[in-house]
């Protein structure tokens, strides 16, 4: 494997065990796509760290656990906006 995609991976795998934070976030940060992260933490950490990837593995399926959560908690927020100008 390419050392600066190595290096690439064990970037945004440091980021997420620091801060938690999800896919979307943390492709955004660095600038990569969805998927490009994705696959840098699910399937190509395990082939260059098993340990590192089960820690990241658990964040993700936390995320994952209350994305929907998080998803209604953001459709509340913009339709309490939306209305407020009308009081």
């Amino acid at each position: 494997m390419k050392e600066d995609l190595k290096e690439r991976i064990l970037s945004v795998t440091n980021h997420i065990l620091k801060t938690h934070d999800t896919i979307r976030g943390t492709a955004l940060l660095y600038g990569y796509s969805k998927s490009t992260v994705q696959n840098d933490v699910s399937i190509r950490l395990q082939k260059i760290d098993y340990n590192l990837y089960t820690r990241a593995k658990k964040i993700l399926d936390e995320n994952f656990a209350e994305k929907h959560i998080r998803g209604g908690e953001a459709t509340k927020k913009k339709y309490l906006e939306e209305r407020e100008p009308c009081q």
